[in-house]
């Protein structure tokens, strides 16, 4: 996959609902995770892509180059990452819980906020697909699995870090999570 020019802006995201999305999806993926990273194709494809409740999100530039993708998952099991210095009340405790993961930006368009984009429109889809009504807004806990060298980006997204490390797909990952509020 070729990387976009600065021509091809704006980029768009888009859910992925078709077959063909999702196979660009999955390009984005593999481009990132199998060929830059050295990921397995196993350890990539997962089998959860086409589960019922999971939502893909897409970026695409110009007229319609694949650049990003994201995935959600809507299984309700919490990883329960470490929460000791999070306050009461902001643990998320008995809220529905998603998973973000899959979250892949092609290396030509990174640190262009397009990482934070993917993120931001999954969170409002977990939030208004997902999201619990308490104390008169809606409310979801989003768990994820960080890669290390990503940390930063999810905390300046305000997502709280386990502080055990563990190795996936041979790379070191800590889990992180935060609580969406919006409107109910």
């Amino acid at each position: 996959m070729a990387p976009a020019a600065a021509g091809e802006w704006p980029i768009r995201i888009v859910r992925a609902r078709t077959p063909d999305r999702l196979r660009q999806c999955h390009a984005v993926r593999a481009e990132v995770f199998i060929a830059e990273q050295g990921v397995s194709a196993a350890d990539e494809l997962d089998g959860r892509d086409e589960l019922p409740g999971t939502v893909h999100v897409l970026a695409l530039a110009g007229a319609g180059t694949p650049v990003g993708t994201a995935r959600l998952l809507a299984d309700g099991r919490g990883t329960g990452p470490a929460e000791q210095d999070a306050p009461p009340g902001e643990r998320g405790e008995g809220l529905p819980v998603v998973h973000i993961g899959r979250v892949a930006v092609v290396s030509g368009l990174r640190g262009r906020r397009l990482g934070r984009r993917l993120m931001s429109a999954l969170e409002e889809i977990a939030l208004a697909e997902y999201g619990r009504v308490t104390g008169g807004e809606r409310a979801v806990r989003v768990e994820l699995s960080a890669q290390e060298s990503a940390l930063g980006f999810y905390e300046r997204l305000g997502y709280r870090l386990a502080h055990e490390r563990y190795l996936d797909a041979d790379m070191w990952h800590r889990d992180a999570w935060r609580v969406c509020r919006g409107d109910s």
